[in-house]
């Protein structure tokens, strides 16, 4: 098999956190940033935009209102279509934070153009010689306003989402307090929960094999009556990393867990670390660099259990 792209970081880089990622929160964040967008804009009047009510006096307050929406929402066409892109670019890579830094200005320069550009030509009425030449300084100062724009509502909303990500693990972890810290009795069941907390499935121990990651699901792989089976989780790796440790599922790739009792050989193949299991009907799986140390460090102890 095939190692992930994903796998062979530098330890020391730091990359988005998952749930900045997760399409539910790719949605709010679009939605509410153009909703304070859409605030900023009628409360502080940047991007000369005051000059949109006066040019039509017979509307006054509602033509305003309309075209800062208007505005607003071809503003904001930018911040959707980037964050699509980088939603789908991140299934198959991570994103480190240095990336995601460069996507946000990126962000601000385009929106700051389409707000510079609607100012120069159209507010303005100014010839198209004055306007190219006007539209460099006047890009440079909306930046600045698009800044605030932008920054406050992104920083706002990691602040949430990253509480609530912890509040989940949190509750996942409290739902499986009484278990020994060091032992997992073999015919004991392990019980999995969505990130609402909710449980979704409880597998005996001996049955479990792998959890592999599937964008903003887990896919947990089980033996069932002589046969494979899988169940798809809504949560993180991340999540259940945190929740399980070592006692139990080992993590060995940003995109795998494994049941280590359930590992037989740990070999070198032409792709790097892999790891087979005592049961044909599992893939071999391979391990990364960012956690080969983590995985020959429980080798040399021997089982979790």
């Amino acid at each position: 098999m095939k190692a992930d792209k994903r796998s062979n970081r530098p330890a020391q880089v730091l990359y988005l956190p998952h749930y900045m990622n997760e399409k539910r929160n790719v949605v709010r964040l679009v939605l509410y940033t153009a909703a304070f967008a859409l605030l900023f804009l009628n409360i502080y009047q940047p991007f000369n935009s005051g000059a949109w009510a006066s040019s039509y006096s017979s509307g006054g307050r509602y033509v305003y209102v309309l075209f800062s929406s208007l505005v607003i929402l071809v503003g904001m066409s930018v911040i959707a279509i980037s964050r699509v892109i980088m939603y789908y670019y991140s299934r198959r890579h991570e994103i480190s934070l240095i990336v995601f830094a460069g996507v946000v200005m990126t962000e601000i320069a385009l929106m700051a153009l389409v707000y510079a550009l609607f100012q120069v030509f159209v507010l303005e009425d100014n010839s198209p010689a004055l306007a190219w030449e006007r539209l460099p300084g006047v890009w440079g100062e909306d930046v600045k306003k698009t800044s605030l724009v932008l920054l406050l509502p992104y920083s706002i909303l990691w602040l949430v989402f990253a509480l609530q990500d912890k509040a989940r693990t949190i509750e996942q972890m409290r739902s499986q307090e009484g278990y020994p810290s060091m032992a997992w009795p073999a015919n004991e069941m392990v019980s999995f929960y969505d990130e609402k907390g909710d449980l979704r499935l409880s597998v005996e121990k001996n049955s479990l094999y792998y959890i592999e990651s599937a964008d903003n699901y887990v896919k947990i792989h089980y033996l069932n009556k002589g046969k494979m089976q899988h169940f798809m989780l809504r949560n993180s790796l991340k999540n259940i990393d945190e929740l399980f440790g070592d006692r139990l599922l080992l993590r060995c790739h940003r995109s795998y867990m494994v049941n280590f009792d359930k590992v037989k050989v740990l070999r070198k193949a032409d792709e790097g670390l892999c790891m087979d299991f005592d049961s044909d009907q599992v893939p071999n799986i391979p391990i990364s660099k960012t956690y080969s140390a983590r995985v020959l460090e429980k080798f040399s102890k021997g089982p979790l259990s």
